[in-house]
C-alpha cells in the first residue's frame, strides 16, 4: 500500500454545480445500462476488470466479512471480491439506476450469489443503513458522479463496523508529463465519440470523461476521507496514474 504524496489536483466540482441533477445521473446511467459493461471493457482496454480485482487486496483482516457497494451499477465490485477472496461472506450493492440493477440481478444469478448479494435501490449520500453495519464499503467510479462528496464520505464512515475499511476506485490523472497528455487526447476526443456511437448517448459519455478532469484525485481526495473521519488514509495509483484505488480505516 501506498500513503499520501503531495500533488496539485483541481478542486473539487460536485455534480450539481455542473448543471445535471441526481435525476439526470440516474436516467443517464439507465439510459446506457445495456452497453455498460461493454463499454467499459472497450474503454479501458480490459484495464478496468484488472483494477476492480485489485481491490481485494486491499480487504481489511477478517474472516466472513459483509461488504456494501455504493453506486454498484451492474454489481462487477460485488462479483469480483466474491472471486478473488474466499474471505467475502454477504454483500449488498445499492444503486440509484433501476435498470443498472437489472442487469446487475441477472449477473449475480449467474455467478449462483444470489442467497449471499441483494441489489437494492439506494443514494451515496443518504445509505438505508444502521450505524457499525458493514465490515467494508466499497464505490468503484462512482464517488465523482455523487452531489455531495463529503456527505457521502461521511455516510460510508458511519455504516462501518469499527475496524472496517472503505475502499474507493476512482479514474485519475498520470503524474508524467507525456501520459499524461496522451491519456487526455485519448479521454477528449476518442472515447467520447466511441462510447457515444456504441452507446448511441454522446451526452452521457461527454460528460463522464469531464468529470475525471475536474474531480479531486491523489492526496486532494484522501484529505476529504481524513476529514470525514477515516484513519490510515493512503492510496495506490494503477496504470500510470490512470485509475486510484484509496483506503481508509473506521478505528472506533
Amino acid at each position: 500500500m501506498e500513503t499520501t504524496r503531495k500533488a496539485n489536483h483541481p478542486a473539487e466540482v460536485p455534480a450539481s454545480s455542473r448543471g445535471i441533477s441526481k435525476n439526470d445521473i440516474r436516467r443517464m446511467f439507465d439510459r446506457i445500462a445495456r452497453r455498460y459493461d461493454l463499454l467499459n471493457r472497450l474503454l479501458s482496454f480490459g484495464q478496468d476488470v484488472g483494477w476492480r480485482r485489485k481491490l481485494a487486496g486491499f480487504l481489511p483482516e477478517g474472516e466472513c466479512l459483509e461488504v456494501l457497494d455504493v453506486a454498484t451499477g451492474t454489481a462487477d465490485v460485488i462479483i469480483s471480491l466474491f472471486q478473488k477472496s474466499r474471505r467475502v461472506f454477504r454483500a449488498v450493492g445499492i444503486d440509484l439506476a433501476e435498470r443498472m440493477l437489472e442487469i446487475g440481478r441477472q449477473k449475480i444469478r449467474e455467478h449462483q450469489l444470489d442467497r449471499v448479494v441483494k441489489l437494492q435501490i439506494g443514494d451515496a449520500i443518504q445509505l438505508p443503513f444502521p450505524d457499525n453495519r458493514f465490515h467494508v464499503v466499497t464505490i468503484a467510479f462512482g464517488i465523482r458522479n455523487v452531489d455531495d462528496v463529503p456527505r457521502s464520505l461521511k455516510e460510508m464512515y458511519r455504516v462501518l463496523k469499527p475496524g472496517g475499511r472503505a475502499l474507493i476506485l476512482e479514474f485519475s490523472l498520470p503524474e508524467r508529463s507525456v501520459i499524461r497528455n496522451t491519456y487526455l487526447f485519448y479521454f477528449r476526443n476518442i472515447l467520447p465519440r466511441i462510447g457515444g456511437i456504441i452507446s448511441g448517448d454522446f451526452y452521457a459519455y461527454q460528460y463522464l470523461n469531464q468529470t475525471v478532469e475536474t474531480f479531486p484525485y491523489g492526496a486532494s481526495f484522501t484529505r476529504m476521507m481524513s476529514e470525514a473521519g477515516f484513519s490510515r488514509v493512503g492510496f495506490k495509483p494503477l496504470t500510470f496514474g490512470v485509475a486510484t484505488i484509496y483506503y481508509g480505516d473506521k478505528l472506533i
